[in-house]
């Protein structure tokens, strides 16, 4: 989906697994109820009992997404306050009724899974964290291997963020079942996508932003026989049967609730859809030098893509992108420069975890989204790679030259910038260089500016400025000084260089 604004064009948007568009016919109903008279759902006034109304039928909707009761479903803020209060809410009851609780967790999963996980171990839980396989997915052997004695609660993701791969949900209930341990499910990138029942699970959580709902409003399915097993984490009142305090927001449950409802009217055809435009997107980028899918080929949901580029490097690829909107890894991570976790704990080395590209997928996605898409990342990958190691060193044209050539190379993929120079000499000077850089932009925007700067310069001193000018020159933040004095490195080195004669 590609539309002007303003008179430029937008990005095409390939970033559903984050946040999906809202739909034309949710933001309308949503707009309808903040137009009526206001009322608190928690009132007996009139208002209130017209709001509470509003609630119910779109808990009837919600509950109906993942065939639940709607008496089971809990209003929430979203995914993450949901996962909080399942495992949280889970062990700590655990907690109170004595002994030491185990939790099992999946290293893969999303951080509002983790992180609550680990602050619990703290408070007197165990926790056991387990690897997946390199595709991606639990090995139920693996899972009971880990169930012992204290076991309160398995938790895992049906569908993972990053990499789209599903889990064998049916599996792992068979085991839990055997084992008569409680399931939770995150099902926020699953609900409303895959075919999902809660036959069988405890717990279950999903939003509404990756639905075309809006953000701020999910829900938490729990099981009648778990309700007794989970104790409130936000107090305060009465509210969602004394699980979960707080007015509830009126419009965003009704948007919530017919985002549902169209996600299961539509979802067998915009499985299909999805599933087929992904395809052609992958079919177009399999061959690209270095493209390896990350995840299971077969066991994903449809609407995710997942793809490394080895020996490009990830920053410039993804600047490079600039028709696209899309994430290089956890739409919940992506702004801390790490390597994505889920990606390394896969197999993938920092590079490699780096320079991947997560396109996902929704209702408005289109045949010519997917067409932009293949056409701008082949386009990038096909710069980036011309000028990374993998790639021999230029040369063309200067056969047979009398004075002959010079290389001078520093860094290394691993500390993720690495530059070689090459420099074409007469009479002791630089007559014309050319530069390989794999690194960040504002890195190979300086290896460019000192490149300009080469020619008629004597071999034996160089002079093209110091780092802290180039920086200053590409306007680079002072975090990257310290990748521009690998440029100052492979110049001392193309100094020290022996000529080679073509």
């Amino acid at each position: 989906m590609s539309i002007e604004q303003e008179g430029r064009r937008v990005p095409v948007y390939l970033d559903y697994a984050a946040t999906a568009p809202v739909e034309p016919r949710v933001a309308q109903r949503m707009a309808e109820v903040l137009a009526m008279p206001p009322g608190n759902a928690a009132a007996n006034h009139a208002a209130g009992q017209a709001a509470q109304a509003l609630v119910e039928a779109a808990r009837a909707q919600v509950a109906a997404l993942i065939g639940a009761n709607p008496a089971d479903i809990v209003f929430t803020s979203g995914a993450t306050e949901s996962n909080n209060l399942a495992i949280t809410g889970t062990a700590r009851a655990a907690l109170a009724r004595g002994g030491k609780p185990h939790v099992i967790t999946l290293a893969t999963e999303h951080k509002s899974v983790l992180e609550p996980v680990r602050a619990l171990e703290s408070q007197g839980v165990a926790v056991t964290i387990l690897r997946p396989d390199a595709s991606g997915l639990l090995d139920a052997a693996t899972l009971a291997a880990a169930i012992r004695p204290g076991t309160c609660l398995v938790s895992l993701l049906h569908v993972n963020n990053e990499t789209g791969v599903a889990q064998d949900l049916a599996a792992v209930l068979r085991v839990c079942a055997e084992h008569h341990v409680p399931l939770h499910v995150d099902a926020s990138q699953s609900a409303g996508k895959l075919p999902l029942d809660v036959a069988g699970i405890a717990l279950l959580s999903f939003t509404a932003h990756k639905l075309g709902g809006p953000q701020g409003i999910g829900a938490l399915y729990v099981a009648p026989a778990h309700r007794g097993c989970i104790q409130a984490q936000q107090l305060g009142g009465g509210h969602e049967r004394g699980l979960r305090a707080g007015t509830l927001a009126t419009h965003q449950i009704a948007g919530f609730g017919l985002a549902c409802e169209l996600a299961a009217q539509r979802r067998e055809v915009e499985a299909a859809r999805l599933r087929a435009l992904r395809d052609r997107l992958w079919l177009a980028l399999r061959d690209l030098p270095g493209a390896m899918l990350n995840g299971h080929p077969e066991a994903r949901a449809p609407g995710i893509l997942n793809v490394t580029f080895a020996g490009v490097e990830g920053e410039s690829l993804f600047a490079g992108l600039e028709e696209l909107t899309l994430s290089t890894g956890s739409a919940c991570n992506s702004r801390s420069g790490e390597p994505s976790y889920v990606l390394r704990a896969l197999g993938r080395d920092t590079a490699q975890a780096q320079s991947s590209l997560r396109v996902s997928l929704g209702w408005a996605s289109t045949d010519d989204d997917i067409s932009t898409a293949i056409a701008a990342v082949q386009r990038v990958h096909t710069l980036l790679w011309n000028q990374s190691p993998a790639r021999p060193v230029p040369l063309q044209g200067w056969e047979g030259v009398a004075d002959g050539h010079v290389l001078g190379e520093a860094g290394a993929l691993r500390l993720g910038t690495w530059v070689r120079f090459a420099a074409l000499l007469e009479n002791g000077r630089v007559k014309e260089a050319r530069v390989q850089v794999y690194g960040c932009p504002h890195t190979a925007a300086a290896c460019r500016h000192v490149l300009a700067r080469l020619p008629g310069q004597p071999l034996a001193a160089l002079a093209p400025g110091t780092p802290e000018e180039w920086r200053v020159a590409v306007t680079a933040p002072v975090e990257k000084l310290g990748q521009m004095l690998i440029i100052e490195d492979a110049l001392a080195a193309l100094c020290r260089g022996q000529i080679t004669r073509t």
